[in-house]
């Protein structure tokens, strides 16, 4: 009986055919999930939304730091009036359970709460501009990361995986790595206090954002996207416009001809 003569170069290989397969399937399942509409579309809000948040960190930075504007309170007070102006407003005149006055009779306390974290938030990240450096504020507001796990964890019963827990503890490394640096770069020009404390108010206003984040998704998916923006506006207007003239957020007017001085410079 003769042998079978072994297959030539030319001759494909069942196993490699069936390897490529595979991996070809793979890859066009991974591209009908990655990109579809919903995807792209949600990529490029957040591009748009992170193009937004670097833009006022930076001019939060230069106001600080060029001209000596601080205005942390002024900063947020204008948001939230322009949040207030558009869905407070459309709440108002709804009827039914979605009209403002019935969601305040049943749920204002919680909503100022609510809006007390955010306006706070706000004011503390803006604040710390003028005690430490950019790249520090940035790196340090991943903080926000666990925390806002944490809280989601016990109020959303959302539930991770290992390798969000091991992200984490590169998160709270990074963040305690940071911190230490800033201490030792600030003993060099003998401003490590004032970093400590821009470093403290970074991660105070990240845990204040993660509770935010995390009663916005829950009011967002329970209810509605106007509610929130709309009680927000207004309870945010409420009492940033009090915590504006306490916390003399507006540049003192003694302040005000050195500046001009400067931009005319």
């Amino acid at each position: 009986m003769e042998a079978a003569s072994p297959a030539g170069p030319d001759t494909p290989e069942p196993l490699a055919e069936g390897a490529a397969g595979e991996f070809s399937s793979l890859l066009r399942r991974i591209k009908g999930k990655l990109f579809t509409w919903h995807i792209l579309k949600t990529i490029a809000l957040g591009q748009m939304l992170s193009l937004c948040i670097c833009g006022t960190a930076i001019t939060s930075q230069y106001l600080a730091e060029r001209y000596k504007v601080n205005t942390p309170m002024l900063q947020s007070f204008i948001n939230y009036c322009l949040l207030f102006l558009i869905y407070t407003a459309m709440l108002a005149f709804r009827s039914g359970s979605d009209n403002l006055l019935v969601i305040l009779k049943r749920k204002w306390w919680k909503y100022i709460l609510l809006g007390l974290a955010d306006v706070e938030a706000n004011y503390v990240i803006v604040r710390a501009y003028q005690y430490t450096t950019l790249t520090s504020v940035q790196l340090l507001d991943c903080f926000g990361i666990p925390v806002l796990m944490a809280l989601s964890w016990f109020i959303l019963y959302a539930r991770y995986r290992v390798i969000h827990f091991i992200a984490v503890a590169v998160c709270l490394l990074g963040v305690g790595t940071m911190v230490g640096a800033d201490i030792l770069a600030g003993r060099e020009d003998n401003s490590g206090n004032d970093v400590l404390i821009g470093d403290i108010l970074v991660l105070l206003g990240a845990s204040l954002y993660a509770i935010s984040n995390v009663c916005e998704e829950y009011i967002v998916k329970k209810l509605s996207r106007q509610e929130f923006l709309g009680m927000v506006g207004l309870f945010g207007t409420i009492i940033s416009g009090i915590q504006l003239p306490a916390v003399r957020g507006i540049c003192p007017v003694y302040v005000l001809p050195v500046q001009l001085h400067a931009i005319g410079d």
